[in-house]
């Protein structure tokens, strides 16, 4: 149990990491549009997940990175909702 418990922030990472790729995937193979509600949140959701994990495995380059993923991720989101309020 003591083992789960400690991997339980790589687990949330590798999470992440699916989400990220997902959505990823989806953009690449004109599923998704960068301007689709699923993947702003697949790709915020999955990067807040790869930063929770990098709590405990500290690496500053990834950290960096995963700033910059979420901070994008939350304008993608504000556009979003701005465009969705202003056709309402």
């Amino acid at each position: 149990m003591q083992y789960l418990i400690s991997r339980f922030p790589d687990m949330v990472g590798i999470f992440g990491v699916l989400l990220t790729l997902i959505a990823y995937y989806y953009l690449n193979t004109g599923k998704w549009t960068s301007e689709n509600l699923k993947y702003v949140l697949y790709n915020l959701i999955g990067s807040c997940c790869l930063m929770f994990s990098l709590m405990y495995t500290w690496n500053l380059a990834s950290v960096l990175i995963e700033i910059a993923w979420i901070s994008i991720s939350c304008i993608g989101l504000f556009r979003y909702l701005r465009r969705e309020t202003a056709i309402e």
